[in-house]
């Protein structure tokens, strides 16, 4: 099963785009070549830009208190575990923390390092890194693999707090939708969406051995999912057999 996620709204769109980058860089940062390292370096400064936003932060905050709220509302429920209720309230109130505490945007406090800064500002130049442009850079390749670690993982630390405060919230936000199985009738399917209810994040799984992709678009009124398969120049087709999947919805 292939699992597609689509965003109802430009904050979990950018959520979602960061954690993407902070999945990249986990299976980067373990590795030893230097090519992989310089990619990590790479990801780094993605996420930073991304991160950049000036509301991104009071965003991740505020959706984080919103969460809080909704299960503090559920003390005393007897059909709720207090145990249960307690790790997620835990997770929620040590993300908030940590993230409350970061001063500034994220990376900010790398900003002020000369040397990083002048590889980020060659970095999207193509073969802007090359020895005979940044050779301070290209020593800090021929180090081992260690020291290479060590130095990434002191500077990715300081983007820490932000990676945490997402992965808490994205968690919530997916655990808060009900799998149900759906059928998209000669490769088409819509739904209509209650007005009260405010979605954030749809997901759909799909059999990835029939070669299929979905076609996602919705707004907060209406979902609409178009199967579509590749032709033999890779061009997507739309599909016209009855096509099986699961669909989640997460407020």
């Amino acid at each position: 099963m292939v699992l597609y996620e689509y965003p109802f709204n430009e904050g979990i769109r950018t959520m979602l785009r960061l954690e993407h980058l902070f999945d990249r860089l986990a299976q980067l940062l373990p590795r030893e070549a230097p090519v992989d390292h310089h990619f990590a370096l790479v990801t780094m400064f993605e996420i930073m830009d991304v991160a950049s936003r000036a509301d991104l932060k009071s965003d991740l905050l505020k959706e984080l208190e919103r969460h809080r709220a909704q299960f503090l509302a559920y003390r005393g429920n007897p059909a709720i575990s207090e145990a249960a209720l307690d790790e997620v309230l835990g997770r929620i109130e040590q993300a908030y923390a940590g993230l409350n505490q970061l001063q500034g945007k994220a990376g900010q406090a790398l900003a002020g390092n000369e040397w990083l800064m002048s590889i980020r500002s060659r970095i999207s130049i193509p073969g802007g890194t090359c020895e005979f442009d940044l050779p301070a850079y290209y020593a800090w390749q021929q180090h081992g693999p260690e020291r290479r670690r060590a130095d990434l993982t002191g500077w990715v630390g300081t983007l820490a707090p932000l990676g945490v405060a997402l992965q808490t919230l994205m968690s919530l936000v997916r655990d808060s939708g009900a799998p149900q199985r759906m059928v998209a009738a000669g490769g088409q399917y819509q739904q209509s969406l209650p007005q009260h209810k405010g979605y954030h994040l749809l997901r759909l799984r799909l059999d990835g051995a029939d070669g299929l992709v979905p076609e996602i678009s919705g707004h907060r009124l209406l979902v609409s999912v178009r199967m579509m398969r590749a032709d033999g120049e890779g061009r997507l087709r739309p599909a016209t057999a009855d096509v099986p999947f699961e669909l989640t919805l997460c407020a």
